[in-house]
């Protein structure tokens, strides 16, 4: 019997239960459930009162909750949901921004503030505006209890593979009648070597009859950061230094080289790689190294200004009128500057390969004559902004309740400017990544190059390019939600509509500094120094030269070339990436639902079934058939139209076994919907090595059928041991493939073939697993949590789904006596598998990360806080298809951060 017969039979069977049925007074079950509270601060006081609300949950749902008001457990929200298990976050810039739950891409899961779509947008450049949330953007003092819905319930927003987060504030008319509630806090980050202060202020009150009341809060937060790294751009196979590119020249000598029977064919040889170069090469066609290989050094500013405010009036017991307000400005100026050799340069390194050693398919060595080396600094100006304005109307009668909502929020983001200057060098050098990956990669030149500023300058055919790449998004949302309330088996009917509508936008256009545009300058000239000297700090296998490189003042770089006359101003048609990367999408949403809430003694949960159709306008420029896409004229704007219906039925069952043993589970059939970005015409293009990517307006949603399962023992009264089973099984799974295509080549001004990944509903995909999760308050004052995931998940083709991590293991200890509670924290996550890049399969290596806390509490009102994140400086280890290829290997440092917590 598939799903949807499964979830008819158990309808049939729960209406036969039922009885006669009378109304009752009941609390409107719309609301969370406080399910497995984990409460990261005063643990021993509220491990009771959430073990027990576990046991009247009605669904499978873990939470994070504040203690006080104002103080959430973590600087931020994603790394407390470390803690829950079957959660992973990505920390690519240090902090957990992404989170993935039970196995599945973050982009498959959907996070709501008090059950609705908040607009947000990214900052990087390189990232494309898509459905996961940046958790980075919310501050956590905002925060009351964030739910983790684990199986669905028909009155929840659909659009969840893995699991729906909602992120619950404070309400006036929920607090005593005056709180006064703030905190300082100063936040210190040792590898930038740099600290900055925090605050946040929360003021709320309401009358003594409870029936208005108002709240505002106000939060600053401000991280000066920096990321040390070695990256890569790319793999090239080895027969490239043999005239496997478009410049047609070889290292080898000309005498060994073949004729070709075309003379516009014929490779030319110049003769470097002579002897056992040359024999190891003609060998090993197929060997990967990287294609350029260097030294990042990325510096940022992060400063979040967080604004909200919430009214209240209750002029009847019955009704409660509730406005919400809140506004995020943000800003995420960065520089970044990578100082790399670049072995695949078609123009100025194929013919300069003079030795290589080759080991399992890997060129572990390689040296070089004469090649390219190259100094890509980028300054950028980056912010968000967000605002949400959202108001709710419910009526709770003894019969019945009625709830209406409605809201709007809008979002813009992305890089508002960049600047890019390329300072080029030539010189010989070896990059050794033999000793990948504990000892990532090394650069040797047989001089001080990358202490030599005035050894990179500026071509004069090309300098760099001015961007602007900014992106908006906007959510508009109206809901109705009815309840009737029974005496018998059947508690509660609840029917409800929700209307949403959502467009995401991306405007791109720039100009190279090319032509009469370029100019040739030395590095030197804008203020010049060299790095602290814990630059790479923690990285194993560098040698000084590489410690000890310079960087280059990024403002003094943006003078010099906003102050060139007759700077070129950007234009969306200026190249074809820049064009093809301007999108609109317009989603519209409806959706019904109808749900049934049944309570037998001893058996009780959910059922329902979800109903919805979305049309979806996907809009952007796609270049005329025959035209070489280099000119305004060669495109048109073009939209794409689909829509899509889905019936979406579940069920939640908790049985109460015995006394101290509960039962759940839970079957559904639930969707997701493609990244935004997958879902336009926009493409990239990488000139150099013919790689680029694009999306794709035709694809469909993701489907699933998912089932999990949980035995949970309350083996004391303080005391939880659990263990969950859950099986995913997707269908329309979208998947990479890569295909030739043809581009104007702007590098070359000609139309070369490319190798382009886009996006297709190419497969199906199967995610299954278990987690097993304990936690209890210990004797004199101690206390434990901890959790262990194992999640397998892969395509039909037998490729890794994103960031699933096959196992997942977190420990918190914890000790509270009196005034003084300590907590340390120990999360760890396996690779995982993010995506393709370059025609590569990129993954992330195993990780840990460890962070500690201490608190004493003077007074009940005043406290102070001193906590360490990161501990380890814990190390990021992207690479391609193999751990011997490094892509991106970063620290970010270790976090100090000490708070005065006060609370009225």
């Amino acid at each position: 019997m598939g799903i949807r017969g499964f979830l008819i039979g158990t309808a049939s069977a729960m209406a036969l239960l039922n009885g006669a049925a009378h109304a009752q007074t009941s609390g409107a079950a719309a609301q969370p459930a406080d399910d497995n509270e984990i409460v990261v601060t005063g643990f021993r006081a509220s491990l009771a009162q959430s073990i027990e609300a576990k046991r009247k949950a009605d669904a499978i749902i873990d939470s994070v909750s504040s203690e006080d008001v104002g103080k959430f457990p973590n600087t931020n929200v994603a790394e407390a949901l470390t803690l829950v298990p079957g959660v992973t976050v990505d920390r690519a810039f240090g902090q957990g921004e992404k989170v993935s739950i039970l196995g599945t891409d973050p982009a498959l899961n959907r996070t709501l503030l008090n059950g609705q779509t908040v607009a947000s947008a990214d900052w990087f450049i390189l990232d494309n505006p898509g459905r996961t949330f940046n958790y980075a953007l919310l501050a956590p003092q905002l925060v009351n209890r964030v739910d983790v819905y684990k199986s669905p319930e028909p009155r929840i927003d659909e659009g969840s593979l893995g699991g729906t987060v909602n992120v619950l504030t404070r309400k006036p008319l929920e607090l005593k009648p005056f709180v006064v509630a703030g905190s300082l806090s100063y936040l210190y980050n040792d590898r930038s070597r740099k600290g900055d202060v925090q605050g946040s202020a929360l003021v709320s009150w309401r009358n003594d009859s409870k029936t208005f009341g108002i709240l505002a809060s106000f939060q600053r937060a401000k991280d000066r950061l920096r990321r040390d790294g070695l990256e890569s751009y790319g793999t090239i196979s080895a027969n490239f230094w043999n005239g496997v590119n478009d410049a047609k020249t070889s290292s080898l000598p000309q005498s060994m080289i073949p004729v070709a029977p075309n003379p516009a064919d014929q490779i030319t040889g110049t003769g470097t790689c002579t002897g056992a170069c040359a024999t190891t090469l003609l060998a090993n066609p197929n060997a990967k190294f990287p294609n350029a290989f260097g030294t990042s050094y990325f510096e940022q500013g992060r400063e979040r200004l967080t604004y909200s405010a919430t009214a209240q009036w209750k002029p009847v017991d019955q009704l409660t009128i509730t406005a919400d307000w809140l506004r995020i400005d943000a800003t995420y100026d960065n520089l970044n500057q990578s100082l790399f050799a670049f072995p695949g340069n078609t123009w100025n390194s194929a013919g300069t390969l003079n030795g290589l050693t080759v080991q399992d398919g890997i060129v572990k060595k390689a040296s070089f004559t004469n090649a390219l080396s190259v100094l890509d600094a980028q300054y950028r100006i980056a912010e968000m902004h967000s605002q949400t304005f959202h108001g709710q109307i419910g009526w709770d009668d003894v019969h019945w309740d009625l709830n209406v909502e409605g809201g709007i929020s809008d979002a813009d983001g992305g890089t508002k400017k960049q600047v890019f200057l390329e300072f080029l060098n030539r010189t010989n050098y070896t990059v050794d990544i033999s000793g990948a990956p504990d000892k990532p990669g090394t650069i040797t030149y047989g001089a001080n190059v990358l202490g030599n500023p005035a050894a990179f300058v500026t071509a004069t055919d090309w300098s760099g390019n001015l961007v602007n790449k900014p992106t908006t998004d906007k959510e508009r949302y109206a809901q109705a939600d009815f309840g009737l309330k029974f005496d018998g088996v059947l508690k509660r009917i609840q029917i409800g509509y929700k209307y949403r509508k959502h467009e995401t936008a991306q405007a791109y256009e720039g100009v190279g500094l090319a032509g009469a545009n370029a100019f040739a300058v030395p590095a030197s000239q804008f203020n010049t120094r060299i790095v602290k000297d814990n630059y790479l700090s923690g990285f194993n296998g560098i040698n000084d030269e590489m410690a000890r490189r310079f960087i280059i003042d990024g403002n003094s770089m943006v003078n010099y070339v906003q102050g060139r006359p007759n700077l070129p101003t950007p234009s969306k048609f200026a190249a074809t990436e820049f064009t093809a990367g301007n999108w609109d999408i317009q989603e519209q949403i409806h959706a019904v639902y109808a749900q049934a809430n049944f309570d037998a003694g001893g058996f009780r949960g959910n059922f329902g079934v979800r109903y919805v159709h979305t049309a979806t306008n996907s809009a952007g420029y796609v270049c005329k058939p025959g035209a070489a896409c280099n000119a305004q004229a060669d495109w048109v704007w073009q939209t794409t139209k689909t829509s899509y219906d889905n019936v979406l039925p579940s069920v939640n069952i908790i049985a109460d076994v015995k006394k101290d043993l509960v039962f759940r589970f839970a079957a559904a059939q639930v969707i997701a919907r493609p990244n935004y970005a997958d879902e336009t015409n926009y493409f990239w293009l990488s000139d150099q090595i013919g790689t680029g990517g694009g999306g794709n307006p035709d694809l469909k949603p993701y489907k699933s059928n998912n089932f999990n399962a949980s035995l949970e023992w309350y083996l004391a009264p303080r005391a939880i041991l659990s263990g969950e089973v859950f099986y995913k099984d997707i269908s329309n799974y979208i998947l990479t493939q890569t295909a030739p295509e043809q581009h104007f080549n702007v590098t070359r001004n000609m139309v070369t073939t490319y190798q382009i990944a886009r996006p297709f509903n190419a497969g199906s995909a199967e995610v299954k697993g278990f987690a097993i999760a304990y936690q209890q308050s210990l004797p004199f004052g101690l206390g434990i949590l901890a959790n262990y995931t194992y999640s397998d998940g892969s395509a039909n083709n037998g490729a890794d789904l994103p960031y699933n991590s096959r196992h997942q293991a977190s420990l918190s200890p914890f000790f509270e006596s009196g005034p003084v509670a300590l907590r340390a924290t120990y999360t760890w996550r396996s690779k995982y598998f993010t995506g393709i890049d370059r025609g590569d399969n990129m993954y992330v290596r195993a990780s840990a990360n460890v962070d500690v806390s201490a608190t004493y509490n003077f007074t009940k009102e005043v406290g102070l806080t001193v906590s360490g994140m990161n501990l380890t400086d814990s190390q990021y280890y992207a690479y391609a298809n193999t751990q011997a290829l490094p892509r991106g290997v970063y620290k970010n440092g270790r976090k100090l951060l000490a708070t005065v917590n006060v609370n009225f």
